[in-house]
């Protein structure tokens, strides 16, 4: 038989999750007071933020991968251009 009543008393961990819980709800509503309904992260935003990440970085591997092949191309040919002792 369980001795606990309807009056049981609140634990340590209960404390901490109802802080933590108050404390995400005061950040969330601080966050859309400061920065605007319109400025909201939300995990749409953060998805496209990272798949432009991802783009500018495929771009950027792009442009160095063309530079490198220019300069090998540059390097070649004035070996090419050398004579030959």
């Amino acid at each position: 038989m369980s001795t606990a009543g309807p009056h049981q008393s609140i634990g340590l961990t209960t404390i901490s999750r109802t802080v933590a819980s108050l404390a995400v709800g005061v950040v969330h509503t601080l966050e859309r007071a400061v920065v605007g309904e319109a400025r909201m992260r939300t995990a749409r935003g953060n998805a496209w933020e990272a798949v432009c990440a991802d783009r500018a970085r495929a771009d950027q591997r792009a442009e160095l991968n063309r530079l490198v092949a220019e300069l090998a191309a540059a390097r070649a040919a004035a070996r090419d251009r050398q004579p030959v002792s």
